[in-house]
């Protein structure tokens, strides 16, 4: 008797699954970039130093010290479908813990319980992606993904345009309004548990078996090029959340003199750039290769961007540009870039392990920032006092370049990967 054999997914399979996964990562972007525009109005209102502001976001990453690594491997255990949605759930209930006290210690829980889920969430997603499209124009869909995920953190700072009347009533109904943004996650999460739980009945997904046992030693045995990535990595997103989603606002108000509806709008132009260019890198790597030029360049133009803002009176639209190209370009090359360097059955490992070292380095940054400005009287009154923050975060970036030079280097001798030759497929 011949055995049935299935066919992959269509393309319009693989689409229904990438869009319900990024809607849901746009919830979750929203919610985590929350703080940012109401960062102010918690210092001018509540008393919140820049120390507490800087908390809210180092205590989302702290737990994902530990616990993205654990997500990670109950991702490679459990599935992805089953992961992201349970990881949905405890992003809203700490979404709206934050949003129902004014006590620090409460809103700092919230965002503690977010982070559980957020992170361990995100990783889900990836992973997921990289099973439905590895060899399929694997950088594009990850490009569509951080594109409808960007869109979240753009409506979060235009939200101080878009729902004026809600920031006017204080900091509460922004917040709460962000927790309404996570139900969507979990609603999007859910529609992706019924389509890949129907897929797998009509279609062959060709998923791993998930290990029977955790091997720990693991960890230690990726390559040297992986390492670099996560190196890179770590150094960028240190700089860009800390800077765009924690103080940038507040920033550009004490510093630049603008209102809040304009430093929520110019810090957003960051991320609806990043809506439009992600796609648009990805699917250029996709046909071009050349991956680690591409993290190179991108890192190099973060790095160039703060001595501008540090020292020159240029228009913020130049700093802008250059880092919205960055935000657009690097993470559109470097998740994609994994699945090239691990087999698929550690691929939730290795994005927990390089997400769990992420989250090292956000916890840090952000305390050591808000500390620095703290500790220099950083305000409307001493702009001056946010220097030492603006050569913390141009140290930062001259690492991540010289990480993705090396990787570079590494990339183009005998022990490569085929990073800056493989060519993708079509969807």
């Amino acid at each position: 008797m011949a055995q049935d054999t299935k066919a992959p997914p269509t393309t319009a399979w693989r689409w229904a699954v990438l869009i319900a996964i990024s809607v849901a990562m746009f919830g979750n972007y929203y919610a985590y970039d929350s703080i940012g525009p109401v960062a102010e109005s918690l210092q001018r209102l509540l008393g919140f130093s820049d120390t507490q502001i800087g908390t809210l976001n180092a205590i989302y990453s702290f737990p994902n010290i530990i616990m993205v690594l654990v997500g990670g491997i109950i991702v490679d255990r459990f599935g992805t479908r089953l992961s992201t949605l349970m990881f949905a759930v405890i992003c809203s209930i700490g979404a709206f813990l934050t949003a129902l006290s004014p006590l620090f210690p409460v809103m700092a829980a919230g965002r503690l319980i977010f982070g559980l889920g957020a992170e361990s969430m995100i990783v889900a997603i990836t992973v997921a992606i990289g099973q439905w499209f590895v060899g399929r124009q694997l950088g594009f869909a990850f490009g569509v993904n951080l594109s409808i995920a960007r869109a979240g953190s753009y409506s979060a700072d235009m939200s101080t345009t878009w729902f004026k009347p809600l920031y006017d009533l204080g900091w509460q109904p922004p917040l709460l309004l962000a927790a309404g943004f996570s139900l969507i996650a979990v609603a999007a999460s859910f529609v992706y548990f019924l389509l890949e739980r129907r897929a797998f009945a009509r279609f062959d997904l060709q998923r791993p078996a998930p290990s029977d046992r955790i091997v720990w030693s693991d960890l230690l045995r990726f390559d040297r090029s992986y390492w670099y990535i996560v190196g890179l990595c770590v150094t960028f997103y240190s700089v860009i959340f800390p800077f765009r989603s924690t103080f940038a606002i507040k920033y550009f108000q004490h510093a630049h003199g603008l209102t809040l509806q304009e430093a929520g709008t110019i810090n957003g132009y960051v991320f609806l750039a990043a809506i439009f260019a992600t796609p648009a890198f990805g699917l250029i790597v996709d046909r071009a290769a050349r991956r680690a030029a591409f993290m190179a360049l991108g890192s190099f133009l973060l790095f160039a961007a703060f001595p501008i803002l540090a020292y020159t009176h240029l228009s913020l639209w130049i700093t802008t540009v250059m880092i919205g190209i960055a935000f657009s370009l690097v993470p559109a090359v470097l998740w994609p870039a994994v699945p090239y360097l691990v087999t698929q059955d550690r691929l939730g490992t290795a994005y927990g392990l390089m997400t769990m070292l992420q989250n090292i380095g956000l916890t840090l940054i952000n305390l050591l920032a808000g500390a620095l400005n703290d500790t220099y009287g950083a305000g409307a009154d001493n702009p001056a006092g946010y220097l030492p923050m603006l050569w913390l975060f141009f140290g930062l970036s001259f690492f991540g370049f010289a990480f993705a030079a090396a990787l570079r280097a590494r990339e183009t001798g005998p022990h490569g990967h085929g990073l800056e030759s493989i060519r993708a497929r079509g969807l």
